[in-house]
């Protein structure tokens, strides 16, 4: 994962796309936007990410519907 090889996230219904930073962080993007923008994390921030994210720090509350946007 380096350079220009975008990755597919499994768990994204196909629309996130990361890759490795020339910096070593990582690239995220809209796989259906190709040409919009890039969120670029550093290495630490995308860790922080990660680690938040299987600890639920992101799950939405039970009263939120998809329906909702």
């Amino acid at each position: 994962m380096l350079g220009e090889d975008w990755v597919t996230a499994s768990e994204s219904g196909g629309c996130v796309e990361v890759r490795r930073g020339a910096d070593g962080g990582v690239e995220v993007r809209n796989s259906r936007r190709p040409n919009g923008l890039v969120l670029s994390f550093t290495p630490e921030e995308w860790w922080y990410f990660v680690r938040g994210a299987h600890r639920g720090v992101f799950d939405l509350p039970e009263w939120h519907s998809a329906s909702e946007g």
